[in-house]
């Protein structure tokens, strides 16, 4: 009877191992496996969020295109007003749904001055952060997203740059383009990164901004977003986070060698991005 009671034992103790290596493999539901499920409000609330952004955006292109002829005319580099339009329309939009701090607003320049933004980029959101700044700065998209109904018209009657991703030629066009515009007193915004980081970890800057700001001798702007990948994050733009997004506008920096633009820049915003994560 003592021996069975030994075997016993030695049996549930065997089983009590095996129950607790399961457990420990298992994924955990405050893991990362456990928040990769299903977010119905984070879902509900991009839905409430892109619902909320085109209703605006139908109005606001309606005006838009009726102050077209006149930026066309009298502003047509800056496009002062159609900016205004992008800025008013952004600033609407998140503010139904989470707080955008912008910290820094005496680094920026006047509306007047050319200047190349650099900023990291994870988001879907960073342009709408972005229009915060309140500055007529043009951006670089694909060729794509100006045959969105409504958001793309916007892009087009704002001025902002078509970009062939895949085509050398369509690249070179796009920075002579943005080297007249600067030419001509207006800004531009990159993403030096070159595309959305899907792990919101920032990625090594590519130097076709800096090039441009060194030959046209400009102050580029660093800008670090914070919180916007929690928001929205790369891939996954069915789901809205309740998280708040601060932009830091970096003093700027001004240089006509390329290299040392890029390597400052990409020091300054991944430093303050460490710092605030």
């Amino acid at each position: 009877a003592r021996a069975t009671v030994v075997v016993s034992a030695r049996a549930r103790s065997r089983t009590t191992a095996r129950a607790a290596e399961g457990a420990a493999a298992a994924p955990s539901p405050s893991g990362a496996e456990g928040k990769a499920g299903f977010d119905l409000g984070a879902r509900v609330r991009a839905i409430a969020f892109f619902v909320t952004s085109f209703s605006l955006a139908v109005p606001l292109i309606c005006i838009m295109a009726m102050l077209f002829p006149l930026c066309w005319v009298f502003d047509r580099t800056r496009r002062s007003a159609l900016s205004f339009c992008n800025d008013v329309w952004a600033t609407v939009s998140t503010a139904l749904f989470f707080p955008i701090v912008v910290e820094g607003r005496e680094h920026l320049p006047r509306h007047d001055e050319a200047a190349v933004y650099v900023a990291n980029h994870a988001s879907f959101m960073d342009i709408y952060s972005m229009f915060h700044l309140r500055r007529p700065f043009k951006f670089i998209s694909k060729t794509s997203n100006f045959l969105i109904p409504v958001v793309g018209w916007s892009m087009f009657l704002t001025g902002h740059v078509p970009l062939k991703r895949m085509e050398r030629r369509s690249q070179m066009e796009t920075l002579k383009k943005c080297r007249e515009m600067l030419a001509d007193g207006g800004s531009v915004l990159f993403f030096p990164e070159g595309t959305r980081s899907a792990t919101g970890k920032m990625a090594a800057f590519k130097k076709g901004a800096f090039s441009v700001a060194a030959k046209e001798n400009v102050p580029v702007i660093p800008v670090t977003i914070v919180g916007a990948h929690e928001a929205m994050a790369s891939g996954k733009e069915y789901e809205l986070h309740n998280a708040g997004i601060k932009v830091i506008v970096h003093p700027r920096i001004q240089s006509t060698d390329a290299d040392d633009l890029c390597a400052r820049s990409e020091k300054i915003i991944k430093e303050a991005l460490v710092n605030n994560s």
